[in-house]
């Protein structure tokens, strides 16, 4: 396996590879001198941290074999750019899988194409944020992939083993920092429209029967004080989180909460990506000018009744011989009444009023076009709405999907020109342009009738600062932080807990959400997506069960292995069979399986597993333990 990146994404992907899937791993990473910080991967992972100790130096001096092969351990070259030559020296040609986890898309497609020239059947993941973008190189790469196959000798079929895949950590992490900081939203996994979501529940009261759901994916930690300093994470023990528990282990687990699979539906259609569009007719003129304009008419329609009962006019002629007068086009009533002449006085002086009334609503009208396109200012009573810190690439993602759910957002950015200001604009989002680190730009964000708070900036300390002041504003405020060393956000994930006993605090870190996806991209395997359980990831993949031991032939009950995976669907789609129409009735997607349908060679499966379990059960490990 062979990894790409400038960031820490590549070291975590690359310690996922080694530390789970047991792979041989050489990590391209740029020189030392202009190298980021690496997040630890975990003290229990000897294996992984001895590979991420091994990026500040240029270990690969004499790392290699004689004939230039990867060693035991993992093999780190340093690089400024994956050029030919460097794609050459790190054996793409012999090469199962290679990862380009560069931040710039244009680095990662420009290696691509390079890679896929030296290895036609080498199997490619690309982090791309320009999903449209990433579609194309997709069907370009494997369409490339195939005629290459087709032109070489023993290469006829290509399959699903070397497609390409684009994936993107913003995507990837987007929906758990959201569903993070909502109520009664709860983890949710999305891909390609479908929509997994998964509760966070309670332990039941006694004599209280909980709802199990669709299934139980995980039972969360016995207690809320681990003793070992690392609770909800693999170094627990019993008392931590387990994930995919069988149906005795769920009994059994008195005073534990859980989280069940609720409901399982497909997302709607994204939002239009058009303009703006014509502001609603109630925006155009402020409150004062339309009660100035009702006024006039009030004063307009008197006189109109005033003038009928003095003459004995018709109604409609009274009204059109008072608008004559209003705009001062009427002759003078010299020879009139003097009820009349009062009236024609009335009326002019009405359209005195009427002019600058007019000019008003014009002005206003034109303000309001002119800045239909500009940012928005939160507007004034604005409650139970969402903080977003940050307009980047995850906040970008984030913020469409919070108004795909319908959620009231405030943004913060303090770069005018960020990649997620024309998002804001075009969903008609507020947004506070200033540094949240200064005085005064979270109240501005409306932060003390806030439900929740989204720190999504680049940068550590700004999201700290952001959320512990926030605190200070609303002790019982649900804060997300994102941070970039898992490490540093599981130590302030535990003391923002401990001061704020009674409040929702949850620390990200991206790379920790998004490289099983990655990792699992790269053993050929479709990932739907991630849902962290604490400290611990659950993955939720589509897999064929053509070629499996532990699926073919065997009952959903039967492949069950409580905790390592579980099937949860079945895919029907495109299958073209009947056979399973009468006992599986519907197309598309099968969630209520019975146990005791035999899973066939042709089905594919949505199914939940660890980390550690679908390595087992999908993964390339050698020598006996690789399947049960």
């Amino acid at each position: 396996m062979v990894v790409c990146g400038d960031d820490g994404l590549a070291h975590r992907l690359a310690a996922e590879l080694r530390g789970v899937y047991r792979e041989q791993v050489t990590l391209v990473v740029p020189p030392a001198g202009g190298s980021v910080r690496q997040p630890m991967a975990g003290r229990a992972r000897a294996a992984s941290a001895a590979l991420l100790d091994r990026v500040v130096t240029a270990v690969n001096r004499g790392n290699g074999g004689p004939d230039g092969a990867p060693a035991a351990g993992a093999r780190v070259v340093e690089a400024a750019e994956p050029t030919e030559a460097v794609l050459a020296e790190v054996g793409v040609e012999r090469a199962a899988a290679l990862a380009l986890v560069y931040d710039d898309d244009e680095t990662n497609i420009r290696a691509a194409l390079t890679a896929r020239r030296l290895n036609p059947r080498l199997r490619l993941v690309l982090r791309l944020y320009n999903r449209r973008l990433g579609q194309h190189i997709e069907e370009l790469l494997d369409q490339a992939a195939a005629l290459a196959g087709d032109a070489t000798p023993g290469r006829g079929d290509t399959g699903a083993d070397i497609a390409t895949t684009v994936l993107s950590d913003a995507d990837t992490t987007a929906p758990a920092l959201v569903a993070t900081a909502l109520v009664g939203t709860s983890k949710v996994v999305d891909a390609e429209g479908l929509l997994l979501r998964a509760v966070e529940r309670r332990p039941p009261r006694p004599g209280e029967v909980a709802d199990p759901g669709l299934c139980t994916l995980a039972l969360l930690s016995a207690t809320n004080n681990d003793p070992a300093g690392a609770e909800g994470s693999e170094d627990s023990g019993d008392q931590g989180p387990r994930l995919l528990p069988d149906a005795a282990a769920v009994a059994a687990a008195t005073g534990r909460g859980t989280v069940v699979l609720e409901q399982v539906a497909y997302s709607g259609p994204p939002l239009p990506a058009g303009r703006g569009g014509v502001p609603p007719f109630g925006s155009l003129f402020s409150l004062r000018l339309r009660w100035s304009l009702a006024g006039l008419l009030a004063a307009v329609f008197a006189l109109a009744v005033a003038l009928t009962l003095v003459t004995r006019d018709h109604p409609l002629h009274a009204t059109y011989v008072t608008l004559l007068d209003l705009f001062a086009i009427n002759e003078p009533a010299h020879n009139e009444s003097t009820g009349r002449q009062v009236l024609q006085l009335l009326s002019g002086l009405v359209g005195l009023l009427l002019l600058p009334v007019l000019l008003a609503a014009v002005l206003e009208a034109l303000g309001t076009f002119r800045t239909a396109s500009a940012l928005r200012k939160p507007p004034r009573g604005l409650s139970g709405h969402v903080v977003l810190l940050g307009l980047g690439k995850i906040g970008t993602r984030v913020l469409t999907r919070l108004r795909e759910l319908h959620i009231p957002v405030v943004c913060v950015e303090a770069d005018p020109e960020a990649r997620g200001m024309a998002t804001a604009r075009r969903l008609r989002v507020p947004v506070v342009v200033g540094d949240v680190t200064q005085e005064g730009v979270l109240e501005a964000a409306k932060i003390h009738r806030a439900d929740a708070l989204l720190a999504l900036t680049s940068a550590d300390t700004t999201n700290l600062e952001a959320v512990l002041y926030a605190r200070s504003v609303r002790p019982d405020l649900r804060a997300v932080l994102r941070l970039y060393d898992d490490d540093f956000a599981k130590a302030v994930y535990r003391t923002l807990r401990t001061a704020h006993p009674g409040a929702l605090t949850r620390s990200r870190s991206v790379s920790h959400l998004a490289a099983p996806a990655f990792a699992g991209a790269m053993m050929g395997r479709q990932i739907l997506g991630a849902i962290p359980v604490e400290r611990r990831v659950l993955l939720f993949a589509a897999v064929s069960v053509g070629g499996l031991a532990q699926l073919e032939g065997r009952t959903v009950g039967e492949a069950f292995r409580a905790g390592a995976w579980r099937v949860l669907a079945l895919d029907t789609a495109g299958r073209g069979d009947d056979g399973v129409v009468g006992e599986v009735p519907g197309a598309g997607l099968v969630w209520d399986l019975p146990d005791t349908y035999v899973l066939r060679g042709e089905d594919r499966v949505v199914l939940a597993a660890t980390r550690r379990g679908l390595a087992e059960l999908l993964g390339r490990r050698r020598g006996a333990g690789a399947a049960r």
